[in-house]
């Protein structure tokens, strides 16, 4: 890097450099500031914050999908020499401690509030999940602990269980909850029936369809782990979390759950190794060490094992949906009439509601012109861990539904699919576009984004390729996917309006040190997305200063003063959105204070990258000799004479922000054994204006790789009669791996959000909404001259193989098949 010229500073006499370079700002691809401790071991998780005299926690489970509790014996567990304590959930009652929340609320079709039935940190009466905790050990170490997890003895009585989706709201369906009747937690609309059913009387061709989207584990490469503390000194709690919202877990923890002002619990979430949506939530771990803690006046950790993960953790998708669109003569879409049942698991989860209504439904319009929309959400309970959040989160499976079924109309309508897609498209010229849902899209272009795919996967030279397949015994298929999904946030009381209990705006803090460097106190945080890097890089730009010279604080409630962390791609749209806000501060006085030194007005003053000139001179100063000026009270004006270069600002969004574009798969498979390859994947994407394209192209290409996992390899899948998991470790759980994946070629076609200061739209998600359908058009068009008409994910070798013997054979295509 090219050394800075050096300026004499007004007034003082000291030297500084002013460094800025082009290749730091806005826009470039600037390697990972926060990688070389990673690659070095140097990371600080949770679990490298132990100390030599934390006692150590296990938790008893349950291995009942359902059962009544008859009686607890801990007895010979509490004996047993290095245990500490032994505690149920008959002690957390008797403190005090309430359930676990839900945070967001919301209400049926009928204007009835749902059922929310509590969740208890330690089960006492029942328990509604294999997993769910019933007791905690609290040992010298961890292995005393989990042995004496085994002299616990607990008298169940078996109850029946449901885990299947489309089972749960039977009739004839066991009974879970006493609140929730029939299982059914919400019965949730969307739209408008009466002119949506209006549209479907008026149609010339009704295309329907019947899809489940596959449960998912989230399976981050760090597990779950806590450290709480107390200090009964100053009475304070301390807890070290793996969580994307610590903020959020602190307030939970302490006004609805342990009844604690927020000011007596810290709450630190140090570097996390992955999150994708499981550790948003506030589980009953951290809610036990937490209470216990302060009960032995000791600290407590606990770490999950992966095949603790597997049944504790909040997992995703989970769909059954039927699906029907309604055509005019020509192909465009009068209306789309859509009814799913989402599963919810035993419990409701902190956003358990809000993923299969708000996230989900309400972009059920997509990238096309629907004139009439309405969707029907029966959220079920059933005996199964928690559904919540998974990358994507709604806007998956909604993709899902709709991009099936454009494949499914184009080949009933005989019209080619990409046509169809054209000719249904929201124009350019009709941004701002407001969807029947009550969604207004600010910008795209999805005829740009379709054609540049087609160009990137060498659409022409398809037909080639199919016939060199075919001479190889092979058949060859190319699927597309044209997509719209919601990131970022809206206004904090547009969400209230709809259920959520908080706000959605964010904070930063920039703190402008003497020497010029700066920390930047960001709300958010970070698992693996390139917070240090890209909020540096914005902060540079602006600054003139090198990225580093910028340090990014995060995950720590003590230190950052508010956050909503980092959810649903909102960290750069939102959060680097306040960080731009609280630098307009920064720049304000620095605009002062350069005019005072160059004695000029302040409104004679332009400012670039950091440095501040009088407009149509040569006279400037650089934003380091500002920044020394605003700590040296002899160098500051009479009129504004307080040291300091600190600001602190919030951002509310004005509205979502509205990442689309067009995934393309190419694909062989050989029809003698189902196995399908995957040779090409290509995503084009709109995600507005890029702070680092490096970052977002790994961004994209990790969603990518996931969505991959869901449509040939991954789902979660539990017994149908006795709720017992079958998928509860790697050797069950398919996840795809190197030799399973082609390259991923990610592709930018941007257009600017027009809302936020930065242009941006979220990026984090979209590799996985767009592509999963993408594949499966992929598989179901290559098997289309040999009959095969319908497959669900994941696209496993002997589905395949089935569906080409049925459709070979002319055999029940509903015959039963296991998809190991």
């Amino acid at each position: 890097m090219p050394v800075g010229r050096r300026r004499k500073i007004p007034h003082t006499g000291r030297m500084v450099s002013a460094s800025y370079t082009s290749d730091q700002g806005i826009g470039q691809p600037v390697r990972r500031k926060e990688d070389m401790r990673f690659i070095q071991g140097r990371g600080r998780y949770v679990d490298d914050l132990g100390q030599a005299r934390d006692y150590q926690a296990a938790f008893l489970r349950s291995p009942h999908a359902h059962a009544e509790i008859k009686s607890i014996d801990i007895a010979a567990a509490a004996r047993r020499p290095g245990v500490i304590a032994v505690y149920l959930g008959t002690d957390m009652e008797r403190d005090g401690v309430g359930p676990l929340p839900c945070t967001w609320a919301i209400a049926g079709r009928d204007g009835k509030a749902m059922a929310e039935p509590p969740h208890p940190a330690l089960c006492v009466t029942r328990v509604r999940h294999v997993g769910d905790p019933v007791a905690v050990v609290i040992a010298r170490t961890s292995a005393i602990a989990a042995d004496a997890l085994d002299l616990i003895e607990v008298d169940y009585e078996p109850l029946p269980a449901v885990s299947d989706t489309a089972r749960a709201l039977d009739e004839t369906a066991p009974q879970i909850w006493d609140e929730a009747p029939g299982n059914l937690c919400c019965d949730w609309e969307i739209g408008d029936e009466t002119a949506t059913a209006a549209a479907f009387d008026n149609a010339a061709h009704v295309v329907e369809i019947e899809l489940q989207n596959n449960r998912l584990a989230a399976c981050p490469m760090e597990p779950r782990a806590a450290r709480a503390a107390y200090d009964p000194g100053d009475s304070r709690y301390t807890l070290f979390t793996t969580s994307q919202i610590p903020h959020g877990v602190r307030a939970m923890l302490c006004h609805l759950i342990l009844h604690i002002p927020e000011t007596d619990l810290r709450v630190v979430s140090p570097d996390v190794g992955g999150g994708f949506g499981t550790k948003i939530f506030l589980y009953s771990e951290e809610t036990v060490l937490t209470w216990a803690s302060a009960k032995l006046d000791r600290p407590v950790a606990w770490r999950a094992a992966r095949a603790e993960s597997f049944l504790i953790d909040a997992q995703g998708r989970d769909h059954v949906t039927r699906a029907e669109m309604a055509f005019d003569t020509d192909g465009r879409i009068l209306g789309l009439r859509v009814s799913t049942i989402a599963n919810i698991g035993a419990y409701l989860s902190q956003a358990g509601a809000a993923i299969p209504t708000t996230y989900y439904a309400q972009v059920l319009s997509g990238v096309y012109r629907i004139p009439a929309i309405h969707a029907r959400v029966r959220l079920a309970f059933t005996n199964t861990a928690c559904v919540d959040a998974y990358r994507g989160a709604g806007r998956p499976e909604a993709t899902y539904v709709l991009e099936r079924l454009l494949d499914k109309a184009a080949c009933e309508l005989a019209i080619d699919r990409l046509d169809l897609r054209r000719l249904n498209f929201i124009p350019g010229d009709a941004f701002p576009y407001e969807t029947p849902l009550g969604l207004t899209y600010d910008s795209g272009d999805h005829h740009g984004t379709l054609e540049r795919a087609l160009t990137a996967i060498d659409f022409n030279g398809f037909a080639a390729r199919r016939e060199a397949s075919k001479k190889k015994g092979l058949v060859r298929g190319i699927g597309f996917s044209t997509y719209l999904e919601i990131a970022g946030g809206v206004p904090s009381r547009v969400y209230q309006s709809l259920g959520t209990r908080g706000g959605r705006h964010e904070a930063a803090d920039v703190r402008v040190h003497p020497s010029g460097a700066v920390t930047v106190f960001a709300g958010t945080h970070s698992q693996g997305q390139g917070h240090e890097t890209a909020f540096a890089q914005i902060v540079a730009d602006r600054l003139g200063l090198r990225v580093k010279d910028v340090s990014v604080v995060q995950g720590d409630t003590d230190r950052v003063h508010f956050g909503c962390g980092t959810v649903a791609s909102r960290s750069l749209v939102i959060g680097g959105s306040a960080i731009v806000r609280a630098l307009d501060k920064v720049i304000d006085k620095s605009t002062r204070l350069a005019a005072h030194a160059l004695e000029a007005n302040a409104g004679d003053i332009e400012v670039e990258h950091g440095t501040f000139r009088v407009t149509g001179t040569d006279r400037k100063i650089g934003f380091r000799e500002i920044a020394a000026m605003a700590y040296s009270a002899a160098d500051l004006p009479d009129d504004d004479p307080e040291p300091g270069l600190v600001a602190s600002a919030f951002y509310d969004p004005e509205n979502w922000t509205y990442p689309g574009g067009c995934h393309a798969c190419e694909i062989e498979i050989d029809p003698d054994t189902g196995v399908i390859e995957i040779t090409r994947i290509v995503a084009v994407d709109d995600v507005g204006n890029l702070i680092n394209p490096m970052i977002v192209e790994g961004q994209i290409q990790g969603g990518l790789a996931q969505s991959v996992g869901q449509a040939l390899f991954e789902h979660v899948r539990y017994e149908p009669a006795s709720g017992q998991l079958q998928t509860g470790s790697y050797m069950d759980y398919a996840m795809p791996r190197a030799d399973t994946m082609p390259a991923l070629e990610v592709h930018h076609h941007g257009t600017i959000c027009t809302h936020n200061p930065l242009g941006a739209k979220g990026c984090a998600e979209v590799g996985t909404v767009g592509l999963p359908p993408a594949i499966v058009n992929a598989a179901l068009n290559a098997l289309s001259d040999i009959g095969v008409e319908h497959l669900e994910m994941p696209l496993t070798s002997e589905q395949i193989w089935r569906a080409i013997r049925d459709a070979r054979i002319g055999a029940d295509p509903s015959e039963e098949c296991s998809d190991v």
